[in-house]
């Protein structure tokens, strides 16, 4: 055999292998959101929890699926078990879902108003005589008691990709005086749309840790199992790394681990 064939020959085991393995991999279907910029089906960048997941399937048993969706049907059809995992809820949001011990990031609910208003959040009784926008099935931990006994005084949306949009334009035009949504994304979209000088943030609630979270459909709670806990194994080695600081250094933000 000459040097040409055997380098030929080579090439086409290689080939031959790189498809077996990806055909033997098991598929890992994940309901998302569009939530820039920890997740972006359409920017530049696929978002911070994305690169996140995809780094630590990369190289993986897995073959990994991501589709968006509107928020509550995302967490229904993980729910019923027809894709495997969520990203990315707190654990007040999709409380039948199963967590792995390790979070993906955190969310900063904080409250947005028009610039020149001057009201500032500083804890429930500052909530009194104000409407307030909400999206549905949103955990606030600080304030879901709150919201349950004044339910009136909340205006609520579905979550979906123009909910920043919608709340923004209530704002303007009076119906609510504040909105709370996480601020990464409400300062993300607030710059894409070139309009951040109009509104400011007017305080936070609590942090909440976010999750690759997976369902508890008992069909599937061998393969999950496996899943979940190759995701802690890897996702342990990466908040020890450093790469993490590095992902989100493309955002703009800091290391979330930095608030924990």
């Amino acid at each position: 055999m000459n040097i040409t064939n055997s380098i030929k020959n080579i090439a086409i085991i290689l080939v031959l292998s790189v498809f077996s393995s990806s055909a033997n991999a098991e598929s890992l279907r994940v309901s998302t959101i569009d939530w820039c910029p920890q997740i972006c089906p359409q920017g530049e960048f696929p978002g911070y929890v994305i690169e996140t997941v995809q780094k630590i399937y990369a190289d993986s048993p897995y073959e990994l699926s991501t589709k968006t969706y509107p928020w509550t049907r995302a967490i229904k059809l993980v729910e019923a078990g027809n894709n495997h995992a969520l990203l990315s809820p707190a654990k007040e949001e999709a409380p039948n879902l199963r967590f792995p011990k390790h979070e993906i990031g955190i969310q900063r609910m904080c409250f947005f108003t028009k610039k020149e208003s001057t009201w500032q959040y500083s804890g429930l009784d500052s909530l009194t005589g104000h409407k307030i926008g909400v999206a549905n099935d949103t955990s606030i931990e600080e304030l879901n008691s709150y919201m349950k006994q004044h339910q009136k005084q909340f205006d609520f949306l579905p979550y979906n990709d123009t909910y920043i949009e919608k709340s923004m334009k209530k704002l303007d035009a009076g119906r609510i005086d504040t909105f709370i949504f996480t601020y990464n994304s409400t300062i993300y979209e607030m710059s894409q749309q070139g309009i951040l000088e109009k509104y400011r943030s007017a305080g936070c609630v609590s942090v909440a840790k976010i999750y690759m979270a997976f369902t508890p459909d008992p069909s599937k709670a061998e393969s999950v199992k496996k899943m979940s806990d190759y995701f802690d194994s890897k996702m342990k080695a990466l908040k020890e790394s450093g790469d993490i600081k590095t992902i989100m250094k493309r955002y703009n933000l800091e290391d979330w681990q930095t608030f924990l």
